[in-house]
């Protein structure tokens, strides 16, 4: 491995988040600017503005012929967020659970992690698989918007730039986007390449991780300033929207076919134990609240996952 390699790497995702936090703040504030509803904000636009450094990946992964690391992209995604993302920002202060956790987006990514299983079980993920994924993702944003209360919506920009200031970072967002993908994915499978490693494991650990570094810190930076707004829902949310929006247009774009077999024999089964452990953590040994306990517990669960990649 060389220093350009992780040049490459590195300077991609710092590209990558730029261009993701440009999207957010231009499509927030456009939207605004034409009178949408701040509750359908929430739900739509930012979700999936947040969304889009995993979903530029994962597509430009499988137009390279990537497969692999488009799939272990939106696994490890999922994974690092309730094994490193939660487990680190609830070791740092515990969170309390509001009841719409699991009456509402527990059981929804539940849903979406296994039709995940499902649809990955024959090896390759269809257009027409990717077309259901993305219906999913529209039944799902429908039904939560019915179901969330207004006053569950919080943005971070209530201010409106110019339309013409806001088109312009729209498109510098895309700009620094579309590069900074094709510079981290050119730099992941320059590391896998160079260490002898599987595409898989890139996937599920560096690029993954890497992808997960906005929700880290805007989950710390909460925590720090003493924001309890922060919630579990946040990242159960996006463990939904890396199924139903990621997977679903990625496969819409090109079919996508596992070429390792662990994906689905393993790593598939390590995103559900981390979805199915989140409910009875809920509960126990507090009710409604995630401690320190529960964060080491989580990371430590995790810590082992990654550890086995490696040297198993």
């Amino acid at each position: 491995m060389d220093l350009n390699t992780i040049s490459l790497l590195v300077f991609g995702l710092i590209v990558l988040i730029i261009g993701g936090n440009l999207l957010l703040k231009a499509a927030v504030s456009i939207s605004l600017r034409f009178g949408i509803p701040k509750l359908l904000i929430g739900m739509t636009v930012v979700s999936l503005a947040t969304s889009a450094p995993e979903l530029i990946v994962s597509i430009k992964s499988a137009l390279k012929g990537s497969p692999d690391l488009a799939i272990s992209n939106v696994l490890g995604s999922n994974i690092a967020n309730l094994g490193l993302v939660l487990g680190i920002t609830i070791v740092f202060s515990p969170i309390n659970i509001s009841k719409s956790v699991y009456k509402k987006e527990w059981p929804i990514m539940m849903f979406s992690a296994i039709y995940f299983l499902i649809v990955v079980l024959d090896g390759v993920i269809s257009k027409t698989e990717g077309g259901i994924l993305v219906c999913f993702l529209v039944m799902t944003i429908s039904a939560l918007i019915k179901l969330r209360d207004k006053d569950e919506i919080e943005l971070d920009n209530d201010s409106e730039d110019s339309f013409l200031k806001s088109l312009l970072i729209l498109f510098f967002g895309g700009l620094f986007l579309y590069f900074g993908s094709e510079w981290f994915i050119d730099g992941a499978i320059m590391l896998a390449n160079s260490f002898g490693i599987s595409e898989r494991i890139i996937g599920i650990t560096v690029v993954s991780i890497g992808t997960s570094i906005p929700e880290l810190v805007t989950s710390l930076v909460a925590v720090l300033n003493k924001e309890k707004s922060i919630s579990l829902g946040n990242l159960l949310g996006s463990n939904i929207f890396n199924v139903f929006a990621v997977l679903g247009i990625t496969s819409l774009v090109t079919p996508l076919t596992v070429l390792d077999q662990n994906i689905i024999d393993y790593d598939i089964y390590i995103m559900l134990f981390f979805a199915s452990i989140i409910l009875p953590l809920i509960f126990f040994p507090k009710k409604l609240v995630l401690g320190r306990k529960e964060g080491v517990i989580i990371l430590l669960f995790y810590t082992v996952y990654i550890y086995q990649l490696f040297f198993n």
